[in-house]
């Protein structure tokens, strides 16, 4: 039996060289970064060169980079102070979105009567341009647009400028979860007009546990969690320097290296599309995920032909075989409602057949893909 981990989508990896920089830190930073004697200040050194360093990846002032525990938390920091601090009355989001954001809007709707509003999806699982700008036009509330750039499930990317743009064109705010395209592709906010991002750190082979928000300067976002003084007054609680500073080194790694391992992520994708449909008749794709100019080059979610009653144990064979993918985001794998994403657009003839979704890093190989496209077909056959 082989061991495969296709559930980068999940969680990745840790690089050896963030693992050996925290360690450093661990051992040698251990100065509370508030703290005004000279171990608190070569803490407090380590988070302002993070900041910046990130600020510079994204081309945006250090200032306006929020470190958080992850991605949750900074969509729930923006979601929130955007309806109880900048006058949010109405949300237009999409319900193929992750549950941080779908349970937050659906919380703020319960608590502040916020008007909530879903956009039409295609048949690919797309964002309808023309529906979201006329649901813009619609209103004379102050609204906030909430749409992730790269779908966690299916892949699918939206055109995250040409969005902004039309956003702000209409006067709202615009909100996007970007957690599986940071560290993925290169976005210069500076040149996109989105005002709050949600970044974390264990997609791209840093720790969990740490991430950031992007805050564009002057919105007046006030904080989450009340405390300390820590992170300019948006976040309090004593920063983890070793996530932080792993945060970064994960993140210089992935810009350094992204072309090479975009190159060659992409050809694991392109090299399984192939050997699935060649070994598995019958073998469907859902989204946009087999067409890489609008879907990330780093998952794949598949439908297979196989009944419902067989479905079942499918997921348990893989893991007997050593093969680790997803029927749907991990946050939502012990579930038994299926879906909510493939619920969102997929025909009910689809929605009856086991879709798993596979997702890829640079540890993976071809040797991989052959193996757990010859454990499909098996159990398939079976």
């Amino acid at each position: 039996m082989k061991n495969v981990y296709f559930d980068s989508a999940a969680t990745t990896q840790v690089r050896e060289e963030v693992v050996d920089r925290m360690t450093r830190v661990l051992k040698e930073n251990y100065g509370n970064p508030s703290s005004t004697h000279s171990y608190g200040r070569s803490s407090k050194s380590l988070i302002e060169q993070a900041r910046k360093t990130v600020a510079g990846i994204l081309n945006v002032k250090a200032s306006e980079i929020v470190f958080t525990s992850g991605g949750t938390e900074a969509d729930n920091l923006a979601l929130n102070s955007a309806v109880r601090d900048l006058g949010v009355e109405r949300i237009i989001t999409s319900k193929i979105e992750h549950h941080a954001v779908l349970y937050t809007v659906k919380q703020l709707q319960e608590c502040f009567d916020v008007e909530l509003e879903y956009v039409a999806i295609d048949s690919s699982g797309h964002i309808n341009m023309e529906d979201l700008e006329s649901r813009l036009k619609a209103s004379d509330k102050k609204t906030l647009v909430s749409l992730m750039h790269v779908n966690n499930e299916i892949g699918n990317k939206l055109d995250l400028k040409k969005t902004a743009e039309l956003i702000k064109s209409h006067g709202a705010l615009f909100h996007s979860d970007t957690v599986q395209s940071i560290g993925h592709y290169k976005l210069d906010l500076n040149d996109i007009p989105v005002d709050f991002t949600a970044v974390s750190a264990h997609k791209f082979h840093g720790p969990k546990g740490a991430g950031f928000a992007f805050v564009r300067r002057n919105s007046g976002l006030k904080p989450l969690i009340f405390g300390g003084e820590q992170e300019r007054g948006h976040r309090a609680g004593t920063e983890g320097v070793h996530n932080i500073v792993g945060l970064v080194e994960a993140l210089k790694l992935a810009y350094e290296n992204l072309e090479e391992e975009q190159e060659y992520i992409c050809s694991l994708k392109d090299y399984f599309i192939k050997s699935l449909k060649e070994e598995i008749p019958g073998v469907k794709f859902n989204g946009a995920c087999e067409d890489n100019d609008n879907s990330t080059y780093t998952l794949l979610n598949v439908c297979l032909p196989v009944t419902e009653e067989k479905a079942l144990m499918l997921l348990f064979q893989l893991d007997l075989k050593g093969i680790a993918c997803s029927k749907g985001s991990a946050c939502q794998s012990g579930s038994d409602q299926g879906s909510h994403v493939l619920n969102a657009f997929c025909c009910e003839e689809d929605l009856k057949r086991p879709s798993l979704r596979f997702s890829f890093s640079r540890y993976n190989t071809k040797e991989e893909v052959d193996y757990v496209v010859k454990v499909l077909k098996e159990f398939i056959e079976s």
